[in-house]
């Protein structure tokens, strides 16, 4: 039996900050191999992956696990209890970068999946697909593992990604889709000028100022079946002039949107270039525009899939666990374009936190959780 605490803590002790490796991957792809899982390395262009199959090509049904083991910068290492590599045990918590998000994650399916496979081999496929591209551009991560998978002929029939989801308690929430996320950069130009002759200058300040109110006040939506009214957020306003006697040639701002399935990525584009038109027209000032589409909106309907994920969560946590879309992005966003995709992991309250930790039990309970999946979702085969 794997032990997935003493598994996250080895994990732990690896400094994967992206795009560092760190060890990580190294000990899981050891791990992996020697409960045979073929293990292949797909690393690209400096970040590493790691995909890990039991089972032959072909079989009737492939189970995929996803999750990541690159994490955030520590920040301030005095200001933590712990060293934040260390993965001390304390008063029934583990310490560490990545203890939440989401060593503990990976650590709890691959656990699952070793000691699924040795118990009772099943007639199919599991398979780990580990990323260290996940809290980083996520440009070389998943995305590089599911394009070498739709080379190799790979496929997955489900999958699903471990990272925290629970807001506060174990078994109270899964994620069945998320938002996606638009970053728009702007920025304003006019000419300069001395600010007790603004008729002899172009301040495109006001124009600033009067876009991102627009934008701010606009009701993108009302929400949607499955999903919370979509967000947008002016981030920041930026001129950079010390001088109160000088009237800027220049601002720049930038808008993030989190939207649902009522929009697209370039949708949102054209909307965001008519506003542009808009002031333009009215002011005179040039306005330029960069777009950057993190993921788009994704659902996967309510199903056998997220019934599976529940009935387990249930078992081992006496919660029916809320089918919810929202949060931040994760690489389910890539996935969901291979296969059908949901997401159960840890209590996520304290990620990316100083002292980031997780209850030691909990990591057990995340264990025993995914291997009553594999168990049924092998049974249920035809």
């Amino acid at each position: 039996m794997i032990d997935p605490v003493a598994l996250t803590a080895d994990l732990v002790r690896c400094p994967s900050v992206t795009p560092t490796e760190g060890g990580a991957l190294v000990l899981l792809e050891g791990l992996l191999s020697g409960a045979g899982f073929d293990c292949t390395r797909v690393d690209r262009n400096g970040t590493s992956n790691l995909y890990a199959r039991w089972g032959a090509r072909g079989h009737a049904r492939t189970f995929g696990f996803n999750g990541h083991t690159d994490v955030v910068p520590v920040g301030d290492v005095a200001a933590w209890t712990h060293d934040p590599f260390g993965a001390v045990i304390e008063d029934g918590w583990l310490y560490g970068r990545g203890a939440t998000d989401m060593k503990s994650g990976v650590a709890a399916f691959a656990a699952a999946a070793i000691d699924f496979v040795a118990d009772t081999p099943p007639d199919g496929a599991v398979v780990l697909a580990i990323t260290g591209d996940e809290e980083g551009d996520a440009t070389d991560g998943t995305v590089a593992l599911l394009d070498w998978m739709d080379r190799q002929g790979e496929r997955l029939d489900v999958c699903l990604v471990g990272e925290p989801t629970n807001p506060d308690h174990m078994g109270q929430m899964m994620k069945i889709g998320r938002r996606g996320s638009l970053t728009a950069w702007f920025t304003f130009r006019g000419k300069q000028g001395h600010s007790a002759y603004p008729h002899r200058a172009l301040n495109p300040l006001p124009a600033m100022a009067r876009m991102m109110a627009r934008l701010s006040d606009h009701v993108l939506d009302e929400g949607t079946d499955h999903f919370d009214a979509s967000t947008l957020a002016v981030v920041t306003m930026d001129v950079g002039n010390p001088a109160t006697n000088v009237i800027p040639a220049e601002g720049r701002a930038t808008v993030n949107i989190r939207f649902n399935d009522a929009h697209s990525g370039a949708g949102l584009i054209a909307w965001l270039q008519d506003e542009v038109d808009r002031i333009v027209g009215e002011t005179g000032v040039s306005v330029s525009m960069e777009t950057k589409v993190s993921g788009e909106s994704f659902l996967t309907p309510p199903g056998a899939l997220s019934a599976l994920v529940s009935e387990a969560v249930q078992l081992e946590t006496n919660r029916v666990p809320e089918m919810s879309t929202t949060g931040g992005t994760s690489d389910a966003r890539f996935v969901k374009d291979h296969c059908p995709v949901v997401e159960f992991g840890l209590v996520g309250h304290r990620m990316h936190a100083v002292d980031e930790r997780v209850r030691v039990e909990q990591i057990h309970q995340l264990k025993a959780i995914y291997g009553r999946i594999l168990t049924r979702y092998f049974a249920d085969a035809p």
